[in-house]
């Protein structure tokens, strides 16, 4: 939302983020949300942008965890999941995070009383245009709700070039992992560390990990910190301004998830000329592409075997420019301006 307001206004767009479920509009001509799969919330500030006559733009970022939660996960839960169909696990996990972090407002009230899934749909009803950061993201989202139609304009997530630039400087304090494998991203189950680091054992290279423990996964946390071997190190939250250098000095990033819509830090070291060693669940080969590396976040295996051909082969410069030509933010500003004016001026509702 925040880089998506920044090159808006570059534009010479007037965007204001609200965190409140049912501001009044007065002003605005419409009303951008972000989330379908967190629909408690969006679903109040849908209804109150309609209820005032503005046009509702979504950005679903619909991802789907369900592998995760019946593989990934340890204990009991993995076993109940098993049992449940995808809407009915995220509306469990909405009401356990509401009972366990005193979450009861109206928005999860809603969520309750219609169930997860009519709430998706009411909010689809509501929305006049969407913004898939995929073509397979749309897809999955159409086959998913049984949509014939939609209108849509392909919004991909980007990186930023102007923090993410070859002629960054170095600390030297970096120099001891120069070559190293590198993992931008928040410590938890889905973003699969654990089992990168258990594919790390034995391998001839220094694995760096740069992020914070999700608030709801400590204990995973912290078992990753006791099965971790010497050539692991654990660096925590890193200002983002400072992230260049870390990409710079590294040789191959990996992003070893149960699903990704793209991988933001996957775009921005490969923008740094990091080779590029991703999931293969989820939308990311609509992205990468044969530029990079995929793996199968379940194989400890196909992990390991990804991060040695990404180590052992020549940095690609194609990816760079692949990303450059595709994925940086000014284009994505356009493109989510482009939606903006098909509902506001024209009205048009094709699809892209």
């Amino acid at each position: 939302m925040l880089k998506t307001q920044e090159y808006l206004q570059k534009l010479g767009i007037n965007v204001e983020i609200s965190t409140e479920l049912e501001p009044v509009l007065k002003g605005y001509d419409l009303i951008h949300l972000f989330n379908l799969i967190r629909p408690q919330d969006i679903y109040l500030a849908a209804r109150n942008a309609k209820r005032q006559g503005k046009k509702v733009v979504l950005s679903p970022i619909y991802v789907v965890y369900t592998e995760y939660e019946r593989k990934g996960r340890e204990g009991f839960s993995k076993y109940l999941f098993r049992l449940l169909t995808s809407s009915k696990i995220e509306y469990l996990k909405i009401f356990a995070r509401a009972v366990k972090n005193k979450e009861f407002h109206r928005a999860t009230c809603k969520l309750i009383l219609f169930g997860y899934l009519k709430l998706q749909y009411r909010i689809l009803e509501l929305a006049d245009i969407m913004l898939p950061n995929s073509q397979s993201e749309m897809d999955r989202i159409s086959s998913d709700f049984g949509l014939k139609s939609f209108p849509y304009v392909l919004v991909p997530n980007s990186v930023d070039k102007n923090i993410f630039r070859e002629d960054v400087t170095i600390d030297k304090a970096l120099e001891g992992i120069k070559d190293c494998i590198l993992c931008v991203s928040r410590i938890e189950g889905r973003k699969n560390q654990l089992n990168l680091i258990k594919a790390m054992k034995n391998l001839p290279y220094e694995l760096v990990l740069i992020g914070k423990a999700a608030p709801n996964h400590k204990k995973y946390y912290e078992k990753i910190k006791k099965v971790k071997s010497k050539n692991v190190h654990i660096l925590g939250d890193v200002n983002h301004r400072l992230l260049p250098q870390y990409y710079a000095i590294a040789r191959v990033h990996i992003l070893p998830s149960w699903f990704e819509t793209t991988g933001l830090s996957s775009l921005e070291a490969g923008i740094m000329n990091c080779n590029l060693v991703v999931t293969a669940k989820g939308d990311t080969r609509e992205y990468f592409g044969d530029y990079v590396y995929y793996c199968d976040p379940e194989s400890i295996e196909s992990i390991q075997e990804a991060i040695i051909r990404a180590w052992e082969s020549p940095i690609n410069p194609r990816l760079k420019e692949h990303i450059f030509n595709n994925y940086i933010w000014e284009k994505t500003a356009e493109k989510t301006l482009e939606a903006y004016h098909r509902v506001i001026l024209t009205g048009q509702k094709g699809n892209n």
